[in-house]
């Protein structure tokens, strides 16, 4: 079972995309593609983040000139980092768009956790499913 933060939006203009739930934990795809990660879920500010402080480790590696396994150890402690917070960087762009955390809810997937959610928050159900 994972575990999801349920983030809802009260007024929004579009109901299907009102209640946004986000896994807790690592994000292999946040640690894999850092910055692509974040555009491809529309978080600008993160994304423009994440691709200043990459351009910034490069120069940096690039002025100090490690030893390769000292390049990779920093560079893998970067994109571990990146991992760890990739999810909380979605949720702190959420928070700046007006979305209200409501609720943590396990599931063996994300559909599994939402629809445990709706059903135990009917009043939510009808905002986002009128």
């Amino acid at each position: 079972m994972r575990l999801y933060t349920v983030h809802f939006r009260p007024y929004g203009l579009n109901p299907e995309k009102n209640l946004v739930l986000i896994k807790e934990g690592f994000s292999w795809l946040g640690f894999f593609f850092s910055g692509f990660w974040a555009l491809a879920h529309g978080l600008w500010i993160a994304a423009g983040g994440l691709f200043v402080g990459s351009g910034v480790l490069i120069g940096i590696l690039v002025l100090i000139e490690p030893t390769p396994i000292t390049e990779l150890a920093i560079s893998l402690g970067y994109a571990v980092l990146i991992g760890f917070i990739a999810n909380d960087l979605h949720r702190w762009t959420l928070e700046r768009q007006d979305y209200d955390l409501v609720g943590v809810v396990s599931g063996a997937g994300i559909d599994e956790a939402e629809q445990r959610f709706l059903d135990n928050e009917p009043e939510k159900a009808a905002a986002v499913y009128s």
